[in-house]
């Protein structure tokens, strides 16, 4: 991405009218998708960042398993944080908030922006200004991971609320963008990492930086990507239907949602509650079951999930949930 072409995806996830962009306090680079934009955050933490004691970076409880690894391969350790209640199948949040506001001040925090993976449980408005307020507090720095903007709500600036409002605040950030699923570009790696910095000056050096540790490593960016990501977001018309096409993506999956909770609670009557079905964001739901029972599924009805009961709705459709919900039904039941 050309310096135009990765201020777009800035204004993208930031907002077109963010103060942090109009003051130039915004360093941005093209990145290998999300994953490369999550090394290179790790590494440029790991190499620039006045950590309080040890390198560790906290991680939500559970995570993409891939945060792990690549914290781990930067010399910095991953610890996490409390996030899903397994009892209410939900989010955790005042064990959530008394860990943030016991770390060490300036602790780096990683956190998912929307569609949390591999749970689909996010915290609310109110929550996630409660959350800045610890950061604020304690100087604690945010490591924002954006994999799924769009496909949280189906609204690509709801979906960048949290990350704007902890802008918005002065919260010291980064943000890893992808452009994988919400523009169907997985097999180009699209991505770019954002740095919020306090000061012009200090973006300058921080861009500095970052082109200096990309070039190491990838030398330049794959640009076909990319380029397909700049028409999008530079043709008025093209942008319209692409927000419009991430609607129509999302809608889906909450109509599945939907359809499941409807077949497990009124239909087969399947013993628990499944409202978390509806309750979750995004494209993964955590279904509550056991690893064993997860197995099973895999093994005797050939539904591949993963071993912590974690499902893709966007693998639903009208052919297969009927399969899906009876087979969850008899597994719960212990009849599979």
């Amino acid at each position: 991405m050309g310096a135009s072409r990765r201020q777009e995806a800035a204004k993208l996830i930031l907002g077109a009218d963010s103060p942090a962009i109009a003051e130039g306090r915004v360093s941005s680079v093209q990145t290998i998708s999300g994953t490369g934009a999550n090394h290179l955050g790790a590494l440029f933490l790991s190499r620039f960042y006045h950590f309080n004691g040890e390198k560790k970076a906290h991680i939500s409880d559970p995570t993409w398993i891939n945060h792990f690894a690549i914290f781990r391969n930067v010399g910095i350790e991953a610890v996490t944080y409390p996030y899903y209640d397994p009892q209410t199948i939900g989010l955790a949040f005042h064990p959530l908030l008394d860990t943030l506001d016991t770390l060490p001040d300036r602790s780096a925090i990683l956190l998912h922006a929307c569609a949390h993976n591999p749970t689909g449980v996010d915290p609310t408005r109110e929550q996630w200004g409660q959350i800045c307020d610890v950061f604020l507090k304690k100087g604690h720095y945010a490591f924002f991971d954006c994999a799924y903007q769009g496909f949280a709500s189906g609204d690509l600036d709801n979906d960048a609320w949290a990350v704007r409002e902890f802008v918005r605040r002065n919260v010291p950030l980064l943000v890893c963008q992808s452009f994988a699923k919400n523009a169907g570009l997985y097999g180009e790696r699209v991505g770019a990492l954002h740095v919020v910095a306090p000061s012009k000056e200090a973006a300058d050096r921080v861009k500095s930086q970052l082109s200096v540790l990309a070039r190491s490593e990838i030398s330049n960016p794959p640009a076909h990507g990319a380029r397909i990501v700049s028409l999008i977001l530079n043709n008025l018309d093209l942008f319209e239907e692409w927000k419009r096409d991430i609607k129509t993506m999302a809608g889906r999956i909450i109509q599945m949602r939907d359809e499941l909770h409807k077949l497990l609670t009124e239909e087969l009557k399947t013993p628990g509650n499944w409202d978390h079905i509806v309750n979750q964001i995004g494209m993964f739901s955590f279904t509550g079951i056991s690893p064993e029972k997860s197995q099973a599924l895999t093994e005797k009805a050939h539904i591949y999930l993963t071993q912590n009961g974690r499902i893709s709705m966007a693998g639903l459709n009208s052919h297969n949930i009927r399969y899906f919900a009876e087979n969850l039904d008899k597994v719960v039941r212990g009849q599979l």
